[in-house]
């Protein structure tokens, strides 16, 4: 190996650290607030990318008619409960959020369909196809069992990424798709050529962990989901609504895998059941953080992306099998810091 070989893959590890990073700060998001292990979050990533794609195309996504139907589903269920309590308030909201906003984000993207070459109007579209998912997945899967233990809700995880997957292939047949977004621009710094692509998503994911850190700091519901997180039960007794934080969370876990899928979509070509092993790793390094850690999962991310990259040169047929043999000692070293775990019980 030589200086321009190892330079190459440092490029390339950071690359792919950044959207790990991403991806296990949505992970431990929804988990510390929900207790939820999210197995669906690369869906995020592939729906995106692939509505993204499609877009160009000239076509419509099949995601925006699941759009519709979900939100039409989750207002029938939200709609049967306030007409068995007689509370009617928040209808104007349940009918903007689940059915007129669906329905505008349809008419946009038949409008972007038209219009292939309008690039920012089309990552707008998809990412109003895709954040709204999070909510909606939750009010469908996980709030009625919100206070299940954590290995059924685990199991509901399991089953609603299979249903994605098998949406995913419906909409989008089997074969791959690439987006095209920044322009293919290349510059040398010594004997290291960058792209601009590159660049983008290094930038794009500090970006938005740092938009993230100061939303979870300095905002009214970013402190509410922290407070969810350390505290469930307490939470709920100083006034808290965890069916809205969890909401949230979901919320903001689409809004995350929604962007790694446009930032990814120009560098690789995506198929039905790609984000699946992308979110993968992203728990790895989620993992390595405890579950609980923004900065240590970071930097977890960061290795697995530089251990990827560099298994890929010297054992490329492994490297798969050896990024995910890394959480064998991260659970080993945790557990034995730990001798007892009692999950939290809920009243």
């Amino acid at each position: 190996m030589n200086l321009s070989l190892a330079l190459w893959l440092t490029q390339d590890a950071v690359v792919n650290g950044a959207v790990y990073a991403l991806l296990a700060l949505a992970l431990i998001v929804v988990y510390t607030v929900t207790r939820v292990i999210f197995v669906p979050q690369g869906e995020f990533i592939s729906f995106a990318a692939l509505s993204l794609a499609t877009l160009q195309n000239g076509k419509v996504p099949g995601t925006v008619h699941l759009l519709i139907a979900t939100g039409l589903v989750v207002a029938v269920l939200d709609g049967w409960r306030m007409a068995k309590t007689r509370d009617f308030s928040r209808l104007p909201r349940l009918v903007l959020f689940n059915i007129a906003l669906p329905l505008a984000v349809a008419a946009l993207a038949w409008w972007s369909a038209s219009r292939p070459t309008d690039v920012w109007l089309q990552v707008l579209v998809t990412l109003g196809i895709v954040i709204p998912f999070g909510s909606m997945i939750y009010r469908l899967a996980y709030q009625p069992l919100a206070s299940a233990s954590i290995l059924v809700l685990l199991i509901v995880s399991v089953a609603v990424h299979y249903m994605m997957v098998g949406l995913g292939l419906v909409f989008f047949g089997g074969e791959g798709l690439r987006a095209s977004i920044f322009p293919g621009f290349n510059f040398d710094v010594g004997i290291l050529t960058i792209s601009l692509q590159s660049i983008g998503i290094v930038l794009s994911s500090v970006v938005l962990m740092v938009v993230l850190w100061l939303y979870f700091g300095y905002t009214v519901y970013g402190k509410a989901l922290r407070a969810t997180a350390m505290n469930r039960i307490g939470s709920r007794l100083v006034g808290i609504s965890t069916e809205f934080s969890g909401k949230l969370s979901f919320t903001l876990a689409a809004l995350i895998g929604a962007i790694s899928g446009i930032l990814i979509a120009p560098i690789t070509t995506v198929y039905y059941d790609t984000g699946f092993l992308i979110a993968l790793k992203g728990f790895v390094g989620a993992i390595i953080g405890g579950m609980g850690s923004y900065p240590i999962a970071a930097v977890g991310s960061l290795l697995v992306g530089f251990l990827e990259s560099y298994s890929s040169f010297w054992a490329s047929s492994f490297k798969e099998s050896i990024i995910f043999t890394l959480i064998i000692p991260v659970l080993l070293w945790r557990s034995l810091g730990k001798h007892r775990i009692e999950e939290e019980e809920e009243e």
